[in-house]
């Protein structure tokens, strides 16, 4: 039998840790044959962003074109999407674009913004409607609110009013609190809120982990899953990838998510 395919549309990361290379990596992990589309180059490491080069977007739409033409995609997230032109082509193609993971990458580990206020609004008004999940963090939550995301309970009403905007489900990522026992994300889905908790992980080897987390949930969408079950083996896989790479010391920054070897 064939292995099930995947998309990521997301930006190069040179230090090998996040975006489609990360992506490309979880796909593998979980069988599936992974395809991408470039977004944006980026000059950066563990540390720090250096230099971005975004993607011309009929080029982007060249890669769309040139994958859903010819590979039967069966789930499709989306990453780093650098420009406001870039995400109005990708929405152009959204419905093409099956099983629809949307990360938005919005806000850098380091805790910077990434996009002007109207991209960061093109997110909610041209891409959630066409999402199966979304899958903001706490900080990308606030952003698109417009307002601090902090508590569960700040991330209860974040998911509950992102889901306004059309997405299936809608996950509100816990992971970057600190001093906590667990990571906790809040799930909207259905018109009802569910709690994934795990075990708080102590570390700074974070970077990537949004990425392993929608790349997996796009993995389970792509292998025929529901959606409960896909988000299930997210959560695990991060922890477990979390678990793996907790002692590490890779760079200066924060350092990569561990990768299991079969």
């Amino acid at each position: 039998m064939n292995p099930a395919v995947a998309l990521t549309i997301a930006g190069s990361d040179s230090g090998g840790a996040a975006g489609l290379q990360a992506d490309l990596k979880t796909f593998a992990m979980h069988g599936v044959f992974g395809t991408s589309v470039v977004t944006v180059l980026t000059a950066q490491n563990s540390a720090e962003i250096r230099r971005i080069e975004p993607v011309p977007p009929e080029f982007v739409a060249a890669q769309l074109a040139a994958v859903l033409d010819d590979l039967p995609v069966a789930a499709v997230k989306t990453g780093m999407l650098a420009t406001l032109e870039t995400i109005t082509t990708v929405a152009e193609w959204a419905p093409r674009l099956p099983r629809l993971v949307v990360d938005p990458v919005l806000v850098s580990t380091t805790g910077a913004r990434l996009f002007t206020r109207q991209a960061e609004l093109a997110y909610l008004e041209l891409l959630f409607p066409h999402a199966a999940v979304a899958t903001p963090n706490m900080r990308e939550a606030g952003v698109l609110l417009d307002r601090s995301v902090s508590t569960v309970e700040d991330a209860v009403a974040a998911a509950e009013e992102l889901a306004r905007y059309g997405p299936e489900c809608v996950v509100v990522k816990g992971g970057q609190r600190r001093g906590v026992a667990e990571a906790v994300d809040v799930v909207w889905r259905d018109g009802q809120i569910e709690l994934m908790r795990s075990p708080w992980i102590d570390t700074a080897n974070i970077h990537g982990s949004g990425d392993a987390f929608g790349a997996t949930l796009a993995s389970g969408l792509a292998l025929g899953h529901p959606v409960e079950e896909a988000l299930s083996m997210a959560k695990v896989y991060v922890h477990d990838a979390l678990t793996r790479s907790a002692t590490w010391s890779l760079g200066g920054g924060h350092g990569p998510l561990g990768w299991p070897v079969r």
